[in-house]
């Protein structure tokens, strides 16, 4: 009898660890809790390559290119400024000038971009769009040290 009420104990033990997102605290829906995006929170939004160029297409937008000079200078998206992952700190980049101007991230597979968005927004940042990494950029890039590839 001892036996079958420990072999049932662990059952029901097992079952309350495997309990199905949305339940005991867990993100409902489905949700990636690593990824901080969202409406008028002051979160990032990801984007893909094809809505970064469209917003590029329209006007109005800073490309930001956060790898660092010697990856920016084996080429970039045109127009692009290089402000690396790494020197983006606890104050804005002098580079950027206001909180509220529309930012396109991008590094060269996501991760720094990621990384950057999330130091970006936490410095006041409002309308920060993570495009992601230059290997799903489909279309042209420019070499050099300059945002126009001088």
């Amino acid at each position: 009898m001892a036996a079958g009420a420990l072999a049932l104990a662990a059952v029901l033990a097992l079952a309350a660890c495997s309990a199905p997102a949305g339940e005991n605290g867990g993100m409902a829906g489905g949700a990636d809790p690593a990824a901080n995006t969202g409406g008028d929170t002051g979160a990032y939004h990801k984007i893909t390559a094809e809505e970064a160029k469209a917003l590029i297409d329209e006007g109005g937008v800073t490309v930001v290119d956060v790898r660092t000079p010697k990856e920016y200078a084996d080429g970039h998206v045109p127009g692009a400024l290089n402000i690396p992952n790494e020197d983006i700190g606890s104050a804005r980049p002098s580079q950027l000038t206001g909180t509220d101007d529309k930012l396109i991230v991008y590094c060269r597979t996501g991760v720094r971009s990621k990384q950057a968005s999330d130091k970006l927004v936490a410095l006041g940042f409002t309308d920060v769009n993570d495009m992601g990494g230059i290997v799903d950029w489909p279309y042209g890039t420019v070499a050099g040290s300059e945002p126009d590839g001088a």
